[in-house]
């Protein structure tokens, strides 16, 4: 119980409530409990860690189950059960690697933890198409200590740091009674520590053009009635008074916001749009389905301005939401969730040109992989997110993903505008920092400013070419020190 209470505190250490601190102390107080474990013993304490902690932290997919996937309620609690006892081989694997491949030493806390659990969650992030959410380096954005190394090493490598912080603890306390012996652990934490703060000074990238003036627009349609016909009409409406009203260069509406294929658009509609950006200069980006069912239909987002429209096509689809992996047919009828099988946009698509920047479109959940969210840098002087997590109602979710978004603007040196329907609405800076956000579950625009900037920070320039190498290289290292 201990072991699976430890977990579920974990899980705030992310937002919105945000002790970064906790994360590092949890994973000490779990090797602390390891102890002298056997291997069996190690990953069951392992697995009842990662049960409390995704336990909490994404028990928001039963309400996407149960309130808009139509299931049961006992049902959708039991497939959150299986799914978070899923999520939780990931962190038993790591401990049970951890005794398996090390020596009751120092070794053990500063080389193989680290290494085991930062490997079980690389691969958590891309296994069966990956879901990397609640890493532990995005408990450091953007105040936490470690936060510094993100545009070098990515979120993997802040985890990794993250679980050496975790092994110092470890190390420190076992001799914090030894005079003398304390000081090497103590001294290695301020290091790393202080170097993180340190690296929060550097400026990566540079500022390119003037700023520009944005408006996102958070239409809070309620999810159960986005996609009803007789609802379709007032969407529209609604969304073209937000944009008439808005006094910005750059108009971002979030994920979906036209419930209609935009072929399948009134043409006067849109001809409305485009003349209200000729009179005032301005650019919108908006979130629409494209296609057919015929040919194949995507998740897009479509410029609308003076120039020929151009599109942005999802390419990371989530399971069960957006695609149905075959021989899994049977879900959907079960789930319940419109359109339900897009197709996937092409790997590397170029930046949509608006405003007099080059904006890298991201949306929904694409935003969790830091390794594709650099593609289109250096080119991209923006970066844009549009989503729509009213699936996960008033829950965890919206300011996990928020923070997940901080990250991405982190590790690639530029701002992120989120454009989202329900929350969290939010200007951040090249720094991960939020400028300005919308309350949840408002229907409001947020006004401000963006600047667009150049340049490729090293996690832009190598995503996690690095941090795998440095994987694979001390798995390399612990195979040796066994056979010596």
């Amino acid at each position: 119980m201990t072991v699976f209470i430890l977990g579920g505190l974990s899980a705030l250490s992310f937002a919105p409530v945000g002790w970064h601190l906790l994360i590092m102390i949890c994973l000490a107080a779990l090797l602390g409990l390891l102890g002298q474990a056997s291997r069996r013993r190690a990953f069951t304490l392992g697995w009842l860690f990662g049960l409390g902690f995704f336990g909490v932290g994404v028990s928001w997919v039963y309400i996407s189950l149960s309130v808009y996937g139509g299931m049961p309620s006992w049902l959708a609690a039991f497939a959150v059960f299986l799914f978070c006892s899923f999520l939780a081989l990931f962190p038993a694997l790591a401990t049970w690697g951890t005794v398996r491949m090390s020596a009751f030493d120092a070794n053990r806390w500063l080389l193989v933890f680290p290494l085991m659990w930062t490997l079980m969650e690389w691969t958590r992030g891309w296994f069966f198409t990956g879901f990397p959410w609640l890493a532990a380096g995005y408990a450091q954005v953007p105040e936490g200590p470690l936060a510094g190394y993100a545009p070098i090493f990515g979120v993997y490598g802040v985890s990794w740091l993250t679980a050496v912080c975790a092994g110092l603890l470890v190390w420190l306390v076992q001799r914090i009674w030894i005079p003398g012996k304390w000081l090497a652990p103590f001294a290695v934490l301020l290091f790393v520590a202080g170097a993180g703060e340190a690296l929060k000074l550097v400026d990566w990238t540079k500022p390119t053009g003037k700023p520009v003036t944005v408006a996102l627009v958070q239409g809070n349609v309620a999810q159960e009635m986005k996609w009803r016909p007789e609802r379709t009409s007032q969407t529209l409406a609604d969304h073209a008074a937000h944009i008439k009203s808005a006094q910005a260069e750059l108009v971002i509406l979030p994920e979906t916001a036209f419930p209609v294929f935009y072929e399948d658009m009134r043409p006067s509609y849109l001809e409305e749009l485009r003349q209200v950006s000729r009179e005032r200069g301005m650019s919108i980006l908006a979130g629409v389905p494209t296609g057919n069912f015929d040919n194949g239909y995507y998740n897009s987002v479509v410029s609308i301005n003076n120039a020929p429209a151009q599109f942005y096509h999802k390419r990371h689809l989530v399971a069960f939401g957006e695609f149905v992996p075959p021989g899994f047919g049977w879900i959907v009828k079960v789930l319940n969730i419109p359109l339900s099988d897009f197709s996937r946009g092409e790997k590397n698509q170029t930046p949509i040109d608006v405003a007099g920047q080059k904006v890298g479109v991201n949306i929904c959940y694409e935003d969790v992989f830091g390794e594709e969210i650099v593609r289109p840098l250096p080119e991209a002087t923006l970066l844009v997110n549009v989503t729509n997590d009213a699936w996960f109602g008033d829950s965890l979710a919206g300011w996990q993903h928020a923070q997940m978004s901080q990250m991405r603007a982190l590790e690639s040196g530029r701002y992120m505008l989120r454009a989202t329907n329900t929350g969290v609405t939010a200007i951040i800076d090249q720094k991960g920092r939020v400028v300005s956000s919308l309350p949840e579950f408002t229907t409001a625009t947020l006004k401000g400013t963006a600047q667009g900037f150049s340049g490729m920070t090293p996690y832009a320039r190598w995503g996690n070419v690095p941090v795998v190498a440095l994987l694979f290289g001390l798995s390399g290292l612990v195979a040796l020190r066994r056979r010596l």
